[in-house]
Order: C-alpha cells, then sequence, then structure tokens
C-alpha cells in the first residue's frame, strides 16, 4: 500500500509543479490555491509511504514521477520540446524509478 501512497504523491507534486508555473510569483488566487493544496497533499501522501519505505528509494521515486509527469505534461499540453533525446532521457528516468522499485526491501 506504501506503494499507492508514493505514486498518488508524485501525481500530486505533478499538480502543484504545473499549477505553480500558472500562481505568476503567487499573485494570482487560484492557481496558488492548487499549487499549496497540491503541495500539501503530495507531502501528506509522501510521509504516509515513509512509514514503511526507506526514505532513499521514497524520495528518490516520489522526485522522479513528478519529473516525469512535469515533462510529459509539458510536452503534450504546453508546446514544449518532444526532441528524442529529451525522450531517451525520459526513459533512463523511467529506467531508474523501476529499478528502485524492483530493488527496495519494502
Amino acid at each position: 500500500m506504501a506503494w499507492v501512497f508514493l505514486f498518488l504523491a508524485g501525481l500530486f507534486e505533478v499538480v502543484w509543479a504545473i499549477s505553480l508555473k500558472y500562481t505568476q510569483g503567487f499573485t494570482r488566487l487560484y492557481p496558488t490555491i492548487i499549487t499549496v493544496a497540491g503541495m500539501a497533499i503530495s507531502f501528506y501522501l509522501l510521509s504516509v509511504a515513509l512509514r514503511t519505505l526507506p526514505i532513499g528509494t521514497a524520495y528518490a521515486v516520489w522526485t522522479g514521477i513528478g519529473a516525469l509527469g512535469t515533462v510529459i505534461v509539458g510536452m503534450l499540453f504546453l508546446g514544449e520540446s518532444r526532441d528524442v533525446m529529451r525522450i531517451v532521457f525520459l526513459l533512463l528516468l523511467v529506467t531508474g524509478i523501476v529499478g528502485l522499485k524492483v530493488t527496495a526491501s519494502h
């Protein structure tokens, strides 16, 4: 169950990272509310996952899911580059996340 909480925490990291772009320095109310709520939920879910998962593994997977998701959203919806090398490095990131999951002791 800890892995489910960690995955959800990573998804909420994507939410707050994308919404942060639209806060314009925390001057826009609704994007700021979404950002802060996404952060709170993400950190809470991460803390629940950390009850049983090792901190190094959990933190690396959490940030990896957040980074991967944020880049994918940027590429699909925000016009960011879909360069082949970018995709290669995203696949390397996925490989690292999967590797950490497979080798985790919990």
